[in-house]
């Protein structure tokens, strides 16, 4: 379950009271990701204070963009909430498609490149191993290292350096997910890795909470993508993600288990924590049957 870390006017009550439902649930990871010219949380900072928070679920920073940050600055962020979380951190690393996101930190534009991806989570390790630079993780060698992308170029690049995949689908599209997630096993066989950690994501809706799920989505990603011309975010959100009900939800995730996908995160497009006991309610009922 991702927090609603996108939403207006988010409030840290409200972050408190997520990350403990989840943490309270049967839920795999808590997650939330990064942007800069955004009115969203610093994602280092909510490294903090989630692993304060919460005791038992796995925190996945799902993507961060380190052509944003100072490298060795970056890798004792982490390594810190690792250690604060006591080896429950997963980060996903991607190059980012703002480039107001670059412009307001000072980054160069023409780094967005996965060669220069994979220099820094290179230097992200030989950090955490050298040792002068402290804390030392929690785990020998780190967290974990995913590459966030939807693009086959890219996997096929990152099985290079990455422990697996932070994808997501904009249409919860179970075809078009393991056409990705059969690339990633080829490419990391090919090159003699263990195999991959396959998770994807998808925004949703419920109509238990919503009056109308797809409006729900629809606001969400007028707010969300602010950036882009509002007719094509309109045209977006007609397929985007999941609206629907709870039952439907849980059918769609079968059909992702079926594909062998490792963990499937929910976007939230609403503040109501009620989503959250109501997700948790049904992964219970679930697993009582086996499911």
């Amino acid at each position: 379950m991702t927090l609603p870390v996108m939403e207006p006017d988010v409030t840290p009550e409200l972050l408190r009271d997520w990350a403990e439902r989840i943490d309270a649930g049967p839920f795999a990871s808590l997650c939330f990701g990064e942007r800069v010219v955004f009115d969203n949380p610093d994602v280092l900072t909510l490294l903090g204070a989630v692993a304060a928070w919460t005791s038992r679920v796995r925190i996945g920073a799902t993507v961060v963009v380190p052509q944003l940050h100072e490298p060795v600055l970056l890798a004792k962020a982490l390594a810190t909430a690792d250690r604060l979380c006591a080896g429950r951190l997963s980060v996903g690393l991607g190059v980012g498609g703002r480039e107001e996101d670059y412009a307001a930190v000072g980054a160069d534009w023409s780094t967005r490149t996965m060669g220069e991806m994979a220099r820094r989570a290179a230097t992200l390790r030989e950090v955490w191993a050298g040792g002068e630079v402290g804390p030392r993780p929690h785990r020998p060698g780190g967290p974990e290292l995913l590459v966030g992308t939807l693009g086959e170029r890219t996997l096929r690049h990152a099985a290079r350096w990455a422990d697996g995949l932070a994808g997501m689908t904009l249409d919860a599209g179970v075809e078009e997910t393991a056409r990705l997630f059969a690339v990633a096993r080829d490419a990391w066989a090919e090159r003699g890795r263990p195999a991959p950690r396959l998770t994807t994501s998808f925004w949703f809706a419920l109509a238990e909470t919503a009056p109308d799920p797809r409006a729900q989505v629809h606001a969400h990603l007028r707010h969300y993508m602010s950036w882009l011309p509002a007719d094509l975010v309109d045209a977006l959100a007609v397929t985007a993600g999941f609206a629907g009900t709870l039952d439907e939800l849980g059918a769609l995730l079968d059909r992702f288990a079926a594909i062998g996908a490792d963990e499937v995160q929910l976007i939230p497009t609403d503040g109501d924590p009620r989503q959250v006991d109501l997700v948790a309610d049904l992964l219970d009922r679930r697993l009582s049957r086996g499911a």
